[in-house]
């Protein structure tokens, strides 16, 4: 691969040869940030570990120097932090068995900045040496803007693919967003139960975070649980752990859809159906 930065860095936790290892990932996760894989892209790490003829790969395109920091971390410089994130990022790796883990290093501000097409250049590369199955990614609905730089830069990454290069599923997942305003029809259910010491092993290798004033490890449990038991009000729990996710892949494959019509159209349908059960009850 032909990668922007050099800055960039490739790790392989098993060592295989780089090409043997790409050619086995057939779930890939893109986020922005250090540990946005563990916490959005869980499902697609399971596949991997339950599933030998399934492979995960990560992809982290910021390199952590904007990061929040305090106690032990609060004297942290930039680039010390950028290097402490980046090897827990590698010890996730090493924990979930990813087949390769690839941090591209940009910052924030050149994520978000949509003149700059190196980061779509790069994840362009990564992936038609990867050719993934399905591709996790940040919803384009969340509120924080360098996921949704990495939404945008991945989206055309994979439209600038020919047709049969593309990956078959596209999901958007929750992070600095719920999908709560989706209907729950519309909503991909990926059932992570079972795995509680996994996640709690994966979330927790980001001290830098944890120790650094945010509970990300707590938040994302009990995100996951309040899914499982809040998703369906008519049936007793199905699950006990449950990702929600919207599809995006109709805009992967029909270049011509819009993504800010395709997103607003979700929140319209639901604003109707809200419209129509309250009006439906309220007494005239």
């Amino acid at each position: 691969m032909n990668l922007h930065l050099s800055t960039c860095e490739l790790f392989i936790p098993d060592q295989m040869p780089v090409p043997a290892a790409f050619e086995r990932i057939t779930h890939l996760g893109v986020g922005a940030h250090q540990d946005d894989l563990e916490f959005m892209a869980y499902h697609g790490i399971l596949a991997g570990l339950s599933d030998p003829e399934h492979c995960f790969g990560g992809v982290t395109c910021t390199n952590g120097h904007g990061s929040s920091r305090t106690g032990p971390y609060a004297g942290c410089t930039d680039s010390d932090l950028g290097c402490i994130r980046r090897a827990e990022q590698n010890t996730a790796a090493v924990i979930g068995h990813y087949g390769a883990m690839i941090q591209l290093g940009y910052s924030s501000a050149e994520i978000n900045n949509p003149q700059d097409h190196r980061p779509k250049d790069d994840l362009a590369e990564i992936l038609r040496a990867t050719r993934p199955r399905i591709v996790y990614t940040h919803n384009p609905a969340d509120k924080h803007r360098t996921h949704l730089g990495v939404f945008a830069s991945l989206l055309a990454a994979i439209r600038s693919l020919p047709r049969d290069q593309r990956p078959s599923a596209v999901w958007g997942c929750e992070v600095w967003r719920t999908l709560d305003w989706m209907l729950d029809d519309e909503k991909l259910t990926m059932d992570v139960s079972g795995h509680d010491h996994l996640a709690a092993a994966l979330n927790g290798v980001f001290d830098s975070q944890i120790s650094g004033g945010k509970r990300y490890d707590l938040a994302i449990a009990g995100r996951r649980s309040a899914n499982a038991t809040f998703h369906n009000p008519r049936t007793s729990d199905q699950t006990t752990s449950l990702i929600l996710g919207i599809d995006l892949t109709p805009l992967a494959h029909d270049d011509s859809l819009d993504p800010v019509n395709y997103i607003c159209g979700y929140i319209d349908r639901f604003a109707a159906d809200v419209r129509t059960n309250l009006s439906a009850q309220i007494l005239r």
